[in-house]
């Protein structure tokens, strides 16, 4: 079982910068993928930034160049580093890891980030 706990989340001015982390633990599958993603009240989960085990990232045209999703040697920790802030950005923000193998998914409990002057 693996264990996501996110953390970083606050209130943020626009314009200002936030970093967020997740902390993974537990019996760590083989992942395939990490992901940062966001989610308002009623709307739909969105990605917000992706890393394949392989390197390589994704990011959605509204946060592309202002997001930057990195991770540690070891691959127990996920950063997202969130600059340019905007009231649009607030969201309850997930940490998401995937391994290779059907139902190998797990998620984070959430991090509140507030833009807001």
């Amino acid at each position: 079982q693996v264990q996501l706990v996110e953390s970083g989340g606050g209130l943020v001015q626009p314009g200002g910068s936030l970093r967020l982390s997740c902390a993974a633990s537990g019996s760590i599958f083989v992942i395939y993928s990490m992901a940062w993603y966001r989610q308002a009240p009623g709307k739909q989960r969105e990605l917000v930034a992706s890393l394949t085990s392989y390197g390589r990232t994704n990011y959605p045209d509204s946060v592309k160049g202002r997001f930057t999703i990195s991770r540690d040697n070891a691959v127990t920790t996920l950063y997202l580093q969130m600059n340019s802030l905007k009231p649009e950005d607030t969201d309850v923000y997930y940490c998401n890891v995937k391994g290779y193998l059907s139902g190998q998914d797990a998620w984070g409990q959430g991090t509140q980030v507030t833009v807001s002057s």
